[in-house]
């Protein structure tokens, strides 16, 4: 595998609330996209990347099943960012997306809560295989409004799902069998509410190396506006 990252804080935001981990000896990639005054987003975000990986590095036990690895890490991640919230006036109501791949023997084993995304890039095809937890996109499945309304709602931040928020939370955890040449694409919202699917394809097709196309994705995303923070991680499979 060949994988390249990139955060950025932007050009609005004071702090960057957006974490991520890349543990490449155990095929763990990551993003967290936090929230919370007083600094506590940049903490939840940065307790679930550290945990996470802290988690299934420590429970070998649980590696012939890595959809209960990646279930049981979360809703213990989950458990210990919600107490910390209770316990500290200054962090009630913290909390974060996480999005995470775990990619093993051919297999990407995902897990994900909240609105951060990951996309399959194969060949000439781009497929989102995350759905955002949001307001918003319950109105998209239901029909009520269009996914290109969905970009300028106004509600389009509002979480219904994130990591921390109650003491217990579901996480979508899904398995794809990988190929040759499969790109992963993991990130934050201040990229893709400035650079659209097509716009995210042609990029990354179109780079020599995937160092190159995380530098395309998040240049074009500032230049847009940049006016939250931005992580990127895109992972080439051998």
């Amino acid at each position: 595998m060949k994988w390249s990252q990139a955060t950025e804080t932007g050009r609005v935001r004071q702090q960057n609330e957006d974490n991520f981990c890349i543990c490449p000896d155990i095929g763990l990639f990551a993003l967290a996209d936090g929230m919370g005054g007083h600094q506590a987003g940049e903490i939840a975000s940065r307790l679930a990347t550290q945990k996470l990986a802290d988690f299934i590095q420590t429970h070998p036990e649980l590696y012939s099943d890595q959809e209960t690895l990646l279930t049981s890490g979360i809703q213990e991640i989950n458990h210990q960012i919600y107490l910390i919230s209770q316990q500290n006036k200054r962090y009630r109501g913290m909390g974060t997306t996480l999005t995470a791949a775990l990619i093993q023997n051919n297999h990407l084993y995902l897990a994900h809560i909240g609105d951060s995304r990951l996309y399959l890039i194969r060949r000439e095809h781009i497929k989102q295989l995350t759905e955002d937890h949001t307001v918003v996109q319950n109105l998209v499945t239901g029909g009520t409004i269009s996914a290109d309304q969905a970009r300028t709602h106004p509600k389009r931040h509002i979480l219904t799902r994130a990591l921390g928020v109650d003491l217990n939370v579901e996480a979508d955890i899904s398995k794809i069998t990988l190929r040759t040449q499969d790109k992963i694409l993991l990130c934050t919202d201040g990229l893709t509410n400035y650079v659209t699917l097509e716009e995210i394809h042609h990029l990354v097709s179109n780079a020599t190396e995937v160092k190159q196309a995380v530098h395309s994705l998040t240049k074009m995303a500032l230049e847009r506006g940049g006016a939250d923070n931005i992580t990127v991680i895109l992972v080439a499979v051998d």
